[in-house]
Protein backbone atom coordinates (compact mmCIF):
# COMPACT_ATOMS: atom_id res chain seq x y z
CA UNK A 1 0.00 0.00 0.00
CA UNK A 2 1.09 3.24 -0.93
CA UNK A 3 1.41 6.40 1.62
CA UNK A 4 -0.31 8.26 -0.25
CA UNK A 5 -3.11 6.15 -0.05
CA UNK A 6 -3.14 5.72 3.74
CA UNK A 7 -5.22 8.83 5.21
CA UNK A 8 -7.93 7.90 2.83
CA UNK A 9 -7.85 4.22 3.98
CA UNK A 10 -7.69 5.30 7.82
CA UNK A 11 -10.74 7.46 7.15
CA UNK A 12 -12.63 4.97 5.40
CA UNK A 13 -11.79 2.55 7.93
CA UNK A 14 -12.64 5.09 10.67
CA UNK A 15 -15.93 6.13 10.10
CA UNK A 16 -16.82 2.68 9.49
CA UNK A 17 -15.04 1.46 13.22
CA UNK A 18 -17.60 4.02 14.64
CA UNK A 19 -20.62 2.45 13.16
CA UNK A 20 -19.46 -0.92 13.84
CA UNK A 21 -19.25 0.33 17.56
CA UNK A 22 -22.49 1.73 17.48
CA UNK A 23 -24.29 -1.19 16.18
CA UNK A 24 -22.82 -3.28 19.01
CA UNK A 25 -23.49 -0.78 21.97
CA UNK A 26 -27.35 -0.51 20.42
CA UNK A 27 -27.07 -4.30 20.86
CA UNK A 28 -25.54 -4.81 23.63
CA UNK A 29 -28.08 -2.45 25.29
CA UNK A 30 -30.98 -4.32 24.67
CA UNK A 31 -29.59 -8.17 25.15
CA UNK A 32 -28.55 -6.75 28.65
CA UNK A 33 -31.56 -4.69 29.77
CA UNK A 34 -33.37 -8.11 28.42
CA UNK A 35 -31.68 -10.61 31.18
CA UNK A 36 -34.00 -11.31 33.49
CA UNK A 37 -33.05 -9.36 37.13
CA UNK A 38 -33.82 -6.23 38.36
CA UNK A 39 -31.16 -4.28 39.20
CA UNK A 40 -32.49 -1.58 41.68
CA UNK A 41 -34.09 -4.95 43.56
CA UNK A 42 -30.56 -6.15 43.28
CA UNK A 43 -28.88 -2.80 45.23
CA UNK A 44 -31.71 -2.57 47.49
CA UNK A 45 -31.19 -5.95 48.81
CA UNK A 46 -27.32 -5.31 48.64
CA UNK A 47 -28.22 -2.17 51.48
CA UNK A 48 -30.46 -4.25 53.19
CA UNK A 49 -33.50 -2.02 52.63
CA UNK A 50 -36.09 -4.04 50.11
CA UNK A 51 -39.37 -1.66 50.33
CA UNK A 52 -40.72 -0.81 47.60
CA UNK A 53 -40.44 3.06 48.26
CA UNK A 54 -36.77 2.44 48.38
CA UNK A 55 -36.60 0.61 45.18
CA UNK A 56 -38.61 2.92 43.31
CA UNK A 57 -36.17 6.16 44.55
CA UNK A 58 -33.60 3.53 43.15
CA UNK A 59 -34.80 3.24 39.64
CA UNK A 60 -35.23 6.90 39.57
CA UNK A 61 -31.47 7.38 40.72
CA UNK A 62 -30.18 5.56 38.28
CA UNK A 63 -32.79 6.29 35.28
CA UNK A 64 -34.36 2.79 35.22
CA UNK A 65 -38.00 4.00 35.54
CA UNK A 66 -37.83 5.69 31.86
CA UNK A 67 -38.93 4.11 28.93
CA UNK A 68 -36.18 1.49 27.12
CA UNK A 69 -35.73 3.44 24.67
CA UNK A 70 -35.14 6.97 26.44
CA UNK A 71 -32.65 5.20 28.30
CA UNK A 72 -31.08 3.98 25.41
CA UNK A 73 -30.30 7.55 24.10
CA UNK A 74 -29.35 9.06 27.57
CA UNK A 75 -26.85 5.97 27.53
CA UNK A 76 -25.51 6.68 23.60
CA UNK A 77 -25.01 10.16 24.41
CA UNK A 78 -23.23 9.70 27.52
CA UNK A 79 -20.87 7.23 25.53
CA UNK A 80 -20.15 9.92 22.85
CA UNK A 81 -19.10 12.21 25.46
CA UNK A 82 -16.58 9.65 27.01
CA UNK A 83 -19.30 9.03 30.29
CA UNK A 84 -19.72 5.30 30.56
CA UNK A 85 -22.40 5.78 33.09
CA UNK A 86 -22.05 5.29 37.41
CA UNK A 87 -21.26 1.87 38.85
CA UNK A 88 -24.17 1.05 41.61
CA UNK A 89 -22.02 -1.40 43.33
CA UNK A 90 -18.65 0.16 43.22
CA UNK A 91 -19.98 3.85 43.92
CA UNK A 92 -17.56 4.97 41.18
CA UNK A 93 -17.61 6.13 37.99
CA UNK A 94 -17.34 2.84 34.82
CA UNK A 95 -14.69 4.75 33.00
CA UNK A 96 -12.56 5.38 36.07
CA UNK A 97 -13.08 1.75 36.62
CA UNK A 98 -12.15 0.15 33.58
CA UNK A 99 -9.07 2.80 33.18
CA UNK A 100 -7.80 1.16 37.05
CA UNK A 101 -8.13 -2.49 35.54
CA UNK A 102 -7.48 -2.21 31.74
CA UNK A 103 -3.76 -2.08 32.16
CA UNK A 104 -3.89 -5.62 34.03
CA UNK A 105 -5.98 -7.27 31.45
CA UNK A 106 -3.67 -5.80 28.39
CA UNK A 107 -0.59 -7.30 30.32
CA UNK A 108 -2.28 -10.35 30.56
CA UNK A 109 -3.61 -10.98 27.03
CA UNK A 110 -0.87 -8.95 25.10
CA UNK A 111 1.70 -11.63 27.10
CA UNK A 112 -0.56 -14.50 26.41
CA UNK A 113 -0.90 -13.02 22.64
CA UNK A 114 2.84 -13.13 22.13
CA UNK A 115 3.20 -16.48 23.57
CA UNK A 116 0.47 -18.36 21.35
CA UNK A 117 1.86 -16.57 18.01
CA UNK A 118 5.85 -16.57 18.72
CA UNK A 119 5.75 -20.57 19.95
CA UNK A 120 2.71 -21.43 17.55
CA UNK A 121 4.53 -20.11 14.33
CA UNK A 122 7.79 -21.70 15.41
CA UNK A 123 6.23 -25.21 16.11
CA UNK A 124 4.30 -25.13 12.98
CA UNK A 125 7.20 -24.19 10.68
CA UNK A 126 9.12 -27.23 12.71
CA UNK A 127 6.50 -29.54 11.66
CA UNK A 128 5.87 -28.50 8.24
CA UNK A 129 9.66 -28.64 7.75
CA UNK A 130 9.78 -32.34 9.30
CA UNK A 131 6.36 -33.92 7.55
CA UNK A 132 5.36 -37.52 8.80
CA UNK A 133 8.70 -37.39 11.63
CA UNK A 134 8.71 -37.91 14.92
CA UNK A 135 8.48 -34.44 15.65
CA UNK A 136 5.74 -33.40 13.52
CA UNK A 137 4.03 -36.50 15.09
CA UNK A 138 4.74 -34.62 18.73
CA UNK A 139 3.62 -31.51 17.60
CA UNK A 140 0.54 -32.24 16.52
CA UNK A 141 -0.09 -34.37 19.11
CA UNK A 142 0.35 -31.56 21.76
CA UNK A 143 -1.56 -29.06 19.51
CA UNK A 144 -4.42 -31.33 19.66
CA UNK A 145 -4.00 -31.66 23.25
CA UNK A 146 -4.56 -28.22 24.46
CA UNK A 147 -6.87 -27.40 21.49
CA UNK A 148 -9.22 -29.69 22.85
CA UNK A 149 -8.25 -29.26 26.78
CA UNK A 150 -10.80 -26.59 28.26
CA UNK A 151 -8.85 -23.54 29.12
CA UNK A 152 -9.80 -23.21 33.17
CA UNK A 153 -9.01 -27.32 33.69
CA UNK A 154 -5.36 -26.28 32.33
CA UNK A 155 -5.45 -23.48 34.69
CA UNK A 156 -5.90 -25.15 37.58
CA UNK A 157 -4.14 -28.10 36.39
CA UNK A 158 -1.18 -25.37 36.82
CA UNK A 159 -1.92 -24.21 39.70
CA UNK A 160 -1.98 -27.43 41.13
CA UNK A 161 1.43 -28.28 39.55
CA UNK A 162 3.49 -25.71 39.76
CA UNK A 163 1.50 -23.80 43.04
CA UNK A 164 0.60 -26.85 45.33
CA UNK A 165 2.91 -29.18 44.71
CA UNK A 166 6.31 -27.63 43.48
CA UNK A 167 5.27 -24.54 44.98
CA UNK A 168 7.50 -22.76 42.27
CA UNK A 169 4.92 -20.03 41.37
CA UNK A 170 2.02 -17.78 42.91
CA UNK A 171 -1.35 -19.07 42.69
CA UNK A 172 -3.73 -15.92 42.47
CA UNK A 173 -3.45 -12.11 42.00
CA UNK A 174 -1.07 -9.87 40.32
CA UNK A 175 1.39 -8.91 42.81
CA UNK A 176 2.41 -10.17 46.59
CA UNK A 177 0.20 -8.64 48.81
CA UNK A 178 1.85 -6.50 51.48
CA UNK A 179 5.14 -7.01 49.60
CA UNK A 180 5.54 -3.64 49.70
CA UNK A 181 8.55 -3.96 46.84
CA UNK A 182 9.30 -1.66 44.11
CA UNK A 183 11.80 -1.18 41.35
CA UNK A 184 13.28 -4.50 39.65
CA UNK A 185 12.09 -6.35 42.53
CA UNK A 186 8.41 -5.50 41.48
CA UNK A 187 8.53 -6.16 38.07
CA UNK A 188 10.13 -9.82 38.91
CA UNK A 189 7.42 -10.40 41.65
CA UNK A 190 4.47 -8.98 38.74
CA UNK A 191 5.95 -11.71 36.10
CA UNK A 192 5.95 -14.58 38.18
CA UNK A 193 2.56 -13.72 39.08
CA UNK A 194 1.60 -13.73 35.65
CA UNK A 195 3.50 -16.59 34.28
CA UNK A 196 0.79 -19.23 35.10
CA UNK A 197 -2.40 -17.42 33.72
CA UNK A 198 -0.42 -16.02 30.69
CA UNK A 199 0.49 -19.83 29.90
CA UNK A 200 -3.06 -21.02 30.47
CA UNK A 201 -4.69 -18.21 28.26
CA UNK A 202 -1.76 -18.80 25.67
CA UNK A 203 -2.18 -22.58 24.95
CA UNK A 204 -5.14 -22.85 23.63
CA UNK A 205 -4.41 -20.45 20.55
CA UNK A 206 -0.63 -21.84 20.48
CA UNK A 207 -2.05 -24.74 19.54
CA UNK A 208 -4.85 -23.13 16.96
CA UNK A 209 -1.34 -21.22 15.62
CA UNK A 210 0.87 -24.03 14.93
CA UNK A 211 -1.64 -26.35 13.27
CA UNK A 212 -2.78 -23.17 11.06
CA UNK A 213 1.16 -22.44 10.14
CA UNK A 214 1.90 -26.06 9.69
CA UNK A 215 -1.35 -26.65 6.97
CA UNK A 216 -0.43 -23.39 5.13
CA UNK A 217 3.38 -23.71 4.41
CA UNK A 218 2.29 -27.06 3.39
CA UNK A 219 0.13 -26.15 0.92
CA UNK A 220 2.49 -22.53 -0.04
CA UNK A 221 5.30 -25.16 -0.16
CA UNK A 222 3.89 -27.38 -3.22
CA UNK A 223 2.82 -24.04 -5.16
CA UNK A 224 4.90 -23.82 -8.27
CA UNK A 225 7.13 -20.67 -7.09
CA UNK A 226 8.77 -22.49 -4.39
CA UNK A 227 9.70 -25.63 -6.67
CA UNK A 228 11.04 -22.87 -8.56
CA UNK A 229 13.14 -21.32 -6.66
CA UNK A 230 14.25 -24.97 -5.52
CA UNK A 231 15.42 -25.64 -8.81
CA UNK A 232 17.37 -22.45 -9.12
CA UNK A 233 19.17 -23.92 -6.50
CA UNK A 234 18.32 -21.40 -4.03
CA UNK A 235 19.57 -22.32 -0.20
CA UNK A 236 16.89 -24.16 1.54
CA UNK A 237 16.49 -21.90 4.79
CA UNK A 238 16.09 -18.60 2.48
CA UNK A 239 13.49 -20.72 0.50
CA UNK A 240 11.20 -21.72 3.90
CA UNK A 241 12.11 -17.83 5.03
CA UNK A 242 11.25 -15.92 2.20
CA UNK A 243 8.80 -17.61 -0.03
CA UNK A 244 7.29 -20.31 2.35
CA UNK A 245 6.92 -19.17 5.71
CA UNK A 246 6.18 -15.28 4.40
CA UNK A 247 3.54 -16.60 2.08
CA UNK A 248 1.92 -18.98 4.74
CA UNK A 249 2.12 -16.18 7.82
CA UNK A 250 -1.11 -14.08 5.76
CA UNK A 251 -3.73 -16.18 7.08
CA UNK A 252 -1.85 -16.73 10.43
CA UNK A 253 -1.98 -12.69 10.61
CA UNK A 254 -5.78 -12.70 9.20
CA UNK A 255 -6.55 -15.43 12.57
CA UNK A 256 -4.33 -13.37 14.98
CA UNK A 257 -6.27 -10.21 14.53
CA UNK A 258 -9.48 -12.22 14.55
CA UNK A 259 -8.67 -13.77 17.96
CA UNK A 260 -6.53 -10.42 19.68
CA UNK A 261 -9.95 -9.70 20.19
CA UNK A 262 -11.55 -13.15 21.47
CA UNK A 263 -8.68 -13.07 24.24
CA UNK A 264 -10.26 -10.70 25.94
CA UNK A 265 -13.26 -12.50 26.21
CA UNK A 266 -11.05 -15.58 27.31
CA UNK A 267 -9.37 -13.71 30.22
CA UNK A 268 -12.43 -13.58 32.07
CA UNK A 269 -12.37 -17.48 32.78
CA UNK A 270 -8.48 -16.88 33.28
CA UNK A 271 -8.56 -13.91 35.53
CA UNK A 272 -11.38 -15.35 37.65
CA UNK A 273 -9.42 -18.86 38.35
CA UNK A 274 -6.53 -16.37 39.28
CA UNK A 275 -8.05 -13.53 40.61
CA UNK A 276 -6.34 -11.49 38.17
CA UNK A 277 -7.22 -7.50 38.38
CA UNK A 278 -8.68 -6.97 35.45
CA UNK A 279 -11.74 -5.87 33.27
CA UNK A 280 -12.29 -9.56 32.65
CA UNK A 281 -13.27 -10.18 36.45
CA UNK A 282 -14.49 -7.04 36.74
CA UNK A 283 -17.33 -7.43 33.85
CA UNK A 284 -17.86 -11.38 36.13
CA UNK A 285 -18.74 -10.17 39.15
CA UNK A 286 -20.43 -7.03 37.66
CA UNK A 287 -22.48 -9.84 36.20
CA UNK A 288 -23.56 -11.09 39.52
CA UNK A 289 -24.14 -7.94 40.93
CA UNK A 290 -26.32 -6.80 37.65
CA UNK A 291 -24.24 -3.88 37.78
CA UNK A 292 -25.58 -2.94 34.00
CA UNK A 293 -23.45 0.48 33.41
CA UNK A 294 -19.68 -1.67 34.04
CA UNK A 295 -21.31 -4.72 31.70
CA UNK A 296 -22.50 -2.40 29.08
CA UNK A 297 -18.98 -0.18 29.59
CA UNK A 298 -16.47 -3.67 29.07
CA UNK A 299 -18.29 -4.70 26.31
CA UNK A 300 -17.63 -0.93 24.79
CA UNK A 301 -14.32 -1.26 25.70
CA UNK A 302 -13.24 -4.35 24.03
CA UNK A 303 -15.12 -3.91 21.08
CA UNK A 304 -13.24 -0.56 20.27
CA UNK A 305 -10.25 -2.79 21.14
CA UNK A 306 -11.42 -5.82 18.39
CA UNK A 307 -12.25 -2.88 16.22
CA UNK A 308 -8.60 -1.72 16.76
CA UNK A 309 -7.13 -5.07 16.29
CA UNK A 310 -8.32 -5.41 13.15
CA UNK A 311 -7.46 -2.15 11.59
CA UNK A 312 -3.75 -3.18 12.37
CA UNK A 313 -4.16 -6.62 10.99
CA UNK A 314 -5.35 -4.67 7.72
CA UNK A 315 -1.93 -2.74 8.06
CA UNK A 316 -0.10 -5.95 8.85
CA UNK A 317 -1.11 -7.40 5.84
CA UNK A 318 1.02 -4.67 3.23
CA UNK A 319 3.84 -5.09 5.56
CA UNK A 320 4.21 -8.59 5.06
CA UNK A 321 3.27 -9.08 1.47
CA UNK A 322 3.33 -5.57 -0.67
CA UNK A 323 1.46 -7.37 -3.16
CA UNK A 324 -1.74 -6.89 -1.01
CA UNK A 325 -3.43 -3.90 -1.39
CA UNK A 326 -5.52 -2.89 1.44
CA UNK A 327 -8.94 -0.87 0.76
CA UNK A 328 -11.76 0.44 3.12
Amino acid sequence: MQASHLPGFLLRRGVKAVMVVLAIIVCNFFLIHAAPGDPASVIAGQSGAADERFIQQLRAQFGLDEPLLVQLWIYVKGVLSFDLGFSHRQQVAVSTLILERLPATLLLTGAAFIFAVGLGVTLGTLAAQRVGRWADTVITVLALTFYATPIFWVGLMLVLVFSVWLEWLPSFGMMTVGGNITGLAAVLDVAKHLLLPALTLGLFYMAVYARLTRATMLEVADQDFVKTARAKGVPEGQVIRRHVLRNALLPVITFAGIQAGQLIGGSILVETVFAWPGIGRLAFEALLARDYPVLMGVFFATSVMVVLFNLVTDLLYAVIDPRVEVSG
